[in-house]
């Protein structure tokens, strides 16, 4: 149900009025994205943390394309409970750790001095697996799954600096993962990690854009003069 309002709303933002500006939007000067997000939501009811990095192009600040990084920052603790060698299970803890490569767009339909509501769009592709420990160990004998994720949504924005902001979104996340592998190895029909292919996701973020960071330290330099200045 959720994703159908979302879609709705994205679809009438899009082709109704915004569509249409597309094209004006790209005449104007581009300036560089980046930034850092935190964004919380939830696995199984259990609240964790996504950190990533994006960066990017805009355009009159209406228009974001860009890539960037995100990983789970969270201890997400899963119990499996595989078949032992005299036919009897074990019981065995790990930890569940992703990354993905990602692409965003990002359209703005309604913008002031602070305030900023927009349609972002993500797509990615990863690796998804269980480990021992909590540090992140991408080189490990742990078997590594392929991961694919499609997020539309909604965003609302809040300037509280030219460079720092809060923000917070809605958001629907699909996964394509070997959810059947996984069951199997681990003879985990009641595993937590079901929860991962489709749900609802409810996000705060942290945003910092360096781009207009750099631009309040060095009003002066060569790469604010190309790009900036830093604006609201």
């Amino acid at each position: 149900m959720a994703f159908i309002f979302i879609f709705i709303l994205s679809s009438l933002f899009f082709k109704a009025q915004y569509l249409d500006s597309l094209h004006e939007v790209f005449t104007h000067k581009s300036s560089i994205d980046a930034r850092i997000e935190s964004r919380y939501s939830f696995i199984n009811n259990q609240i964790i943390n996504v950190t990533g990095v994006r960066l990017g192009v805009a355009f009159q600040r209406k228009l974001r394309i860009g890539g960037g990084l995100s990983w789970l920052n969270s201890d997400y603790e899963n119990t499996f409970y595989p078949f032992k060698v005299d036919g009897g299970k074990d019981t065995i803890k790990r930890y569940l750790k992703f990354g993905y490569l990602c692409f965003y767009l990002d359209f703005v339909f309604y913008k002031t001095k602070r305030w900023q509501l927009s349609v972002p769009i993500q797509a990615g592709v990863g690796l998804l697996w269980f480990q021992k420990g909590k540090l992140y160990n991408l080189y490990g004998n742990d078997t590594k799954y392929m991961m694919a994720l499609y997020e539309p949504g909604i965003t609302a924005q809040y300037k509280l600096l030219k460079w720092l902001g809060l923000g917070a979104d809605i958001a629907y996340r699909f996964s394509l993962i070997s959810n059947s592998k996984i069951r199997k190895q681990f003879d985990a029909p009641d595993s937590r990690y079901k929860a991962l292919p489709l749900s609802p996701t409810y996000s705060l973020k942290v945003l910092i854009w360096f781009d207009q960071l750099f631009y309040e330290i060095f009003p002066k330099s060569n790469i604010t003069k190309r790009f900036g200045p830093a604006v609201w």
